[in-house]
């Protein structure tokens, strides 16, 4: 079921505020979407995103999330960055890789060690309205199916997302 949050049209059809959506895909994984518009042009916002360090301002404090890999970190496809979190006070190292580097249009991180059977994060970033639109479209999977994901995954990502456009929205006013 879709889930939009202070969701405003533009005019020309552009999105003023935020959009997120979960839905299940033909394969039987999740989807998760989300559309955030940015008052600055897309050659400001990428750089922030081309900084692995700046995850740890953009995920909520209750995740202790920590980027492992040591600095500096050049964003290049096939580049992997280790990093430590916790969830419902279980400690869990996660890996990913840069498996698309497209500045300042796009990037995909996909998980290689962690959590999910299956996590592949596409972010985008299109010129909109004066702004940037920023999107995350989320491909994941989970042991335990829809009912894992129902009783646990959401919810957590609904906050996650949620905090992420909040401090997107307040670092970038």
């Amino acid at each position: 079921m879709p889930r939009e949050t202070g969701l405003a049209r533009a005019a020309g059809g552009g999105y003023t505020g935020r959009m997120m959506e979960f839905s299940r895909t033909p394969e039987g994984c999740f989807r998760l979407a989300t559309e955030l518009w940015l008052p600055r042009r897309r050659e400001a916002v990428f750089p922030f995103f081309g900084d692995a360090f700046n995850l740890e301002q953009l995920t909520p404090a209750w995740l202790k999330f920590e980027v492992l890999t040591p600095a500096p970190i050049t964003m290049r496809a096939g580049l992997r960055i280790d990093y430590r979190l916790r969830w419902h006070g279980l400690p869990l190292r996660w890996q990913s890789e840069i498996s698309a580097w497209d500045p300042p249009a796009r990037f995909v991180d996909e998980q290689r060690r962690g959590p999910y059977r299956l996590w592949v994060h596409e972010h985008l970033f299109e010129d909109r309205n004066g702004g940037t639109l920023a999107r995350d479209i989320v491909h994941y999977a989970v042991a335990g199916g829809w009912l894992a994901d129902r009783l646990f995954v959401r919810r957590d990502l609904d906050q996650i997302f949620r905090f992420r456009q909040a401090k997107l929205a307040e670092l970038f006013v």
